[in-house]
This record gives structure tokens, C-alpha cells and sequence, in this order.
């Protein structure tokens, strides 16, 4: 089975201005799924190392949500325009918010926070619209015009 047939991608955060503030994204609900990965793309780190990390909690708005323990990720502050992944498996959590840690006098842009949920309970899967405008699958393509 092709890969988009069996994970659900959703945009979590948006592209965010160079600053020094967390900036959290939307949660995601992990009830169906055996687990999710966070992508963050940064663009210029220029101080205050970022960091990508996992809350969790038991409701959808994430207000409960509270840090899981060691899924910091950090990037150094040479890694401008790079990504950072967080994978979850089996998260104890139903659902799991990302949250971008920033410091420092000037801090980092964000460009995004993709959200990849796997191991569906039901296939295929369908991606989130309103995050994901087209997905298109393609088995063993002919050479031609795209």
C-alpha cells in the first residue's frame, strides 16, 4: 500500500515571524492511529536554540495539555532552514500537541509544523482538508508530461 494511503498528514502550525515566544500548535487526535510524527521546518535560527516538543492530554482543545517527559528536540543554532522530527508510537495520551520553545534576544522563524499520523486502524486514510489541498498517488508512472 502506498505510504499516503495509510497516514494522514495535517498542517499543525503555520509559518511564524522570527521571535523569542512558544508558539503551540494544534492537537491531534491519536485515538485511531498507532502514533504521529511532528516535522518543524525552520527557517533562521538566530539565537535562543528552539526546540520541538510533545504535550499530551485528554482534551481535543489541548487544555489540558502538559509536557511529555524527554521529547525535547533541539536543534543547534547552525541548522537554519533544516527540519526536526518527533516521532510518537503508542502515545499514552489521546492527544498530542506540538510546541516550539524559543529564547534568546531575537529567537527563530518557524516555516511549519506538519503533522504524519500512521498505523490507521481503518485504510486508506484521508488527510485533513482543510490543512491539505491535493493528494495524488501514482503507481509506476510512464514517462511524459507531468
Amino acid at each position: 500500500m502506498q505510504l499516503s494511503k495509510a497516514t494522514k498528514v495535517t498542517r499543525v502550525l503555520n509559518a511564524t515571524a522570527v521571535g523569542t515566544t512558544t508558539v503551540t500548535g494544534t492537537a491531534i487526535d491519536t485515538s485511531d492511529y498507532d502514533g504521529v510524527v511532528f516535522i518543524a521546518q525552520f527557517g533562521t535560527i538566530t539565537d535562543g536554540t528552539p526546540a520541538l516538543k510533545a504535550q499530551g492530554g485528554a482534551q481535543a482543545n489541548g487544555s489540558d495539555a502538559a509536557d511529555l517527559a524527554g521529547t525535547a528536540c533541539t536543534p543547534a543554532l547552525t541548522d537554519d532552514n533544516k527540519a526536526v522530527v518527533l516521532d510518537l508510537y503508542r502515545p499514552t495520551q489521546r492527544y498530542i500537541t506540538p510546541a516550539i520553545v524559543r529564547g534568546g534576544a531575537t529567537g527563530a522563524v518557524i516555516d511549519s509544523v506538519i503533522a504524519i499520523q500512521y498505523g490507521p486502524r481503518c485504510k486508506p486514510t484521508t488527510n485533513d482538508a482543510t490543512t491539505v489541498a491535493v493528494t495524488e498517488a501514482w503507481v509506476s508512472p510512464a514517462l511524459g508530461a507531468a
